[in-house]
């Protein structure tokens, strides 16, 4: 079969399958199986062996300890720590409760990599506050949101560890170059809040005291160097991304179990278990993925789609645009780790005729992925921060576009300005780094 023929009974039947509501992981295997029975070079037991091996990866233990470290420091109240810190920094600003917001997801990211554990964690405590400050339903759903993503664009990130590890990107160069790209997206979710404050004249909080805020940053500090351990240790090379979450793992129950004394010895099994639960969605995603990944790869389909765009003359620029777009399209409808294994392996071809850096690439598909998590049907943090907001999904859609329109600039800025991107990984990490 050509490529194209394999693409043909792949990719429809896919679609087909999560447009009846098939679960993604299951949609991605039941698709490969036509291709496994239809060539006879091939046989269903490959299917089972190419999950193997994607599961037998060393540096996807990661996945389960970050996400195992967000929940401990989530039960262990250190997102009361980061409130208190983000009130004394930005309180006093126009719509002061809708900084915090973005300002405590900002720090959030920076600890857990995950942007459901920061949509869930922190939209419980600020939805019902800012609710009750009089910010609208949907203002304040869209606001959570929309901070969420940072999650996963600002070191630590899932995201990026499963993109390292499959397409054999230093994690360490990806961390460094998703530093800019987090803070200009929170600088351009703070200015939206700025607008609507004005706007609607949202309440303000008065400015904190030089004590207070001396007070707010002493308490924040430990659970602040959570990132400078991870990525510091990762970019000196003192330990591996796989390691460093371990290390994520063990210092987060310190500063909860011993130093916090905030969370007891019969939370702990509670914590592991919902830890492991998310986790092993994660995993068969990536399992079946790489399955999917696989016979895309074992067919030529990528080359074979760089070859029908050779006579456009793609570009850097141009390459950055469709990867953007397709990945916030295939965003829009499946989850992030899925869409990296299936169109990373898809796209890279062509982004490596087109002269992209390899850390580039991925920066440009994770914001986009990003962007995915609040935007319908998908939209998983949208969905979260709605149900704890009680609204319909429907009703913060305006608002949830109206803030990712800066946001989509920013995306714009790394497609168009790669240097400004790739600075901290080549200042830090050259010997990865082309």
């Amino acid at each position: 079969m050509s490529a194209w023929e394999v693409a043909g009974i792949l990719f429809p039947i896919f679609i087909g399958l999560v447009l009846l509501r098939v679960p993604v992981a299951f949609a991605l295997g039941i698709a490969c199986v036509p291709v496994f029975i239809l060539d006879p070079k091939l046989t269903p037991f490959l299917l089972m062996n190419e999950m193997f091996k994607s599961y037998n990866a060393f540096v996807l233990l990661a996945v389960p300890f970050f996400l195992l470290a967000a929940n401990i420091m989530n039960h262990a109240g250190i997102t009361d720590r980061l409130i208190r810190l983000s009130r004394a920094l930005v309180g006093h600003l126009p719509g002061g409760l809708g900084h915090i917001n973005v300002v405590v997801s900002m720090l959030f990211a920076g600890i857990s990599g995950s942007s459901t554990a920061d949509a869930a964690g922190i939209g419980s405590l600020l939805i019902p506050q800012m609710k009750k400050q009089g910010f609208s339903s949907s203002f304040t759903v869209a606001i959570t949101a929309c901070s969420s993503v940072m999650g996963v664009i600002i070191p630590p990130s899932i995201l990026m560890v499963v993109w390292g590890g499959l397409m054999t990107v230093s994690i360490g160069g990806l961390f460094l170059a998703g530093v800019i790209p987090g803070m200009l997206i929170a600088t351009s979710l703070m200015l939206a809040v700025y607008v609507y404050a004005k706007i609607y004249h949202y309440p303000i909080y008065s400015r904190s005291s030089a004590k207070e805020a001396f007070f707010a940053i002493l308490q924040a500090v430990p659970p602040l160097m959570t990132p400078l351990i991870i990525v510091g240790g990762i970019v000196a090379g003192f330990f591996t991304p796989t390691e460093a979450s371990a290390i994520a793992v063990i210092y987060s129950l310190i500063l909860g179990y011993v130093g916090y004394r905030s969370i007891s010895g019969r939370e702990i099994p509670t914590i592991f278990y919902e830890s492991a639960r998310f986790a092993a969605i994660s995993l068969f995603c990536i399992g079946t993925a790489s399955a999917f990944g696989w016979l895309l790869a074992y067919y030529k389909i990528p080359l074979a789609i760089v070859e029908f765009l050779k006579p456009f003359g793609v570009g850097p620029i141009s390459t950055g645009l469709i990867v953007a777009g397709a990945f916030l399209f295939i965003g829009m409808f499946i989850d992030a780790i899925p869409a990296i294994i299936i169109l990373g392996t898809v796209l890279w071809p062509l982004a490596e005729f087109a002269g992209l850096n390899p850390i580039h690439f991925a920066i440009i598909g994770v914001i986009s992925l990003a962007f995915g998590l609040v935007t319908p049907p998908y939209g998983l943090c949208l969905l979260i921060a709605c149900a704890i907001g009680e609204i319909k999904v429907i009703q913060a859609l305006k608002d949830v576009a109206i803030i990712l329109l800066p946001m989509l600039c920013v995306l714009l800025f790394v497609i168009f300005f790669p240097e400004v991107i790739m600075w901290l990984p080549r200042t830090f990490m050259p010997q990865f780094v082309g």
